[in-house]
Parts: C-alpha cells; structure tokens; sequence
C-alpha cells in the first residue's frame, strides 16, 4: 500500500515481565488484559490500533495530527485510566497473596513519534506497520530517561506544530528536553513529560 504519513503511539506496560514471571498466569492474565483494554477504550482522538504487543498497544493515526494540548492530554487520559483500572484490579485481589504487587510493580510509558512514510499493510484481519519510523518508534522505548514513567515525544512529532503551540509546563509536569544515541540510527532528540506528578 501507498506510504503516507502517521502518528505513531505506543502505550507500554512497565514492569511486565517481572509481574509475568512472579505471578500466577491466570492472574496476571486478567490484570494485563484488563489494563490494556482500558488504554484502548479511553482512546478519543481518533487512534487506530494496528498491534498488541503484550505489554504495550500499537496505536497509529494517518494524517493531520491533533492539537497539542489534545495529544498530551490524551496520553493522561491513557495514564489516569491505566491506574484506576489498577487500584481497582487491586482492590479486587486484596486477599491474594500476590494482589499486593499489582500497584507496585507496573506502570505505564507513552511514546509518541511522527512517520513521514508508514505503510499500513493489511495482514489477515490485522494492520501491520511498516517503514524506518516504526522501527525508530520502537527504538525509543529503549532510552536513557531517568524516570519510569513519562509521555516521550519524538523531535518529529514536535517539529509538525508551531513552537508558540507547544505548551512546555502543564501545571502537574513540564517538558524536558533530552536525546539518546542509538545504533545504525545515530542520535535522536525528544523531550519527555514525568506522568508520576499525576498520581500525587
């Protein structure tokens, strides 16, 4: 298929595989499914989801990218659903044993990068993403961040919004700006939003 533009967003679930490994699959099972279905389902600006990877959502969007005020709030739209969904899967589990970990070993990081040219192949009944900016999508979520949990925003997301657009302090966290090396790639810049702030 034709190549075209898209935002990239990727939801992923911290802690995963350590919960994985120390948890009763039917149990973690649950908690995993519920909480990645309550990232997709407070989608609303217009996400479509190509993957589920697990522990994290492939979200693209071809086209015009919201307003940026929309774009980061619905990552807190993401991370608030995320952790009331989590203190309810907590609540629920009180009295098992390994319930006590839910809140304490997971969380949730958000990467979003703008591809100039996705192909968006359709594979059965899914849509499978493809091109360099996937990859590098992909990429990002390997990074040297000193947080756990943070909204990531690619330097190509925001070169496609005028900078007097781009808010940089949102009252319960700030942009900051930061760039990683990467292999094959080279170096890459983005700034990142600590979502901790939200839970205090």
């Amino acid at each position: 298929m034709e190549s075209q533009p898209a935002l990239i967003c990727i939801p992923d679930i911290s802690g995963f595989t350590e919960f994985m490994s120390s948890t009763d699959i039917n149990l973690s099972a649950e908690v995993i499914s519920a909480l990645l279905n309550k990232v997709i389902y407070a989608n609303e600006i217009g996400l479509k989801v190509s993957e589920i990877e697990g522990d994290a959502v492939l979200f693209y969007r071809p086209g015009k990218l919201p307003p940026f005020k929309d774009l980061v709030d619905q990552c807190r739209r993401f991370y608030t659903g995320f952790y009331d969904q989590l203190y309810e899967l907590h609540k629920k589990h009180a009295k098992n044993g390994e319930g006590d970990h839910i809140p304490k070993m997971l969380g949730l990081k958000i990467i979003l990068h703008y591809g100039r040219q996705i192909s968006a192949v359709p594979i059965g009944k899914n849509i499978k993403l493809m091109g360099e900016d996937v990859i590098l999508a992909h990429r990002l979520l390997k990074n040297e961040i000193p947080e756990d949990e943070y909204i990531l925003l690619s330097g190509n997301v925001l070169e496609q919004y005028k900078q007097e657009t781009i808010q940089r302090n949102f009252g319960w966290g700030e942009l900051h700006d930061y760039k990683t090396e990467y292999e094959h790639i080279g170096e890459v810049n983005f700034s990142y939003i600590n979502l901790r702030p939200l839970l205090e």
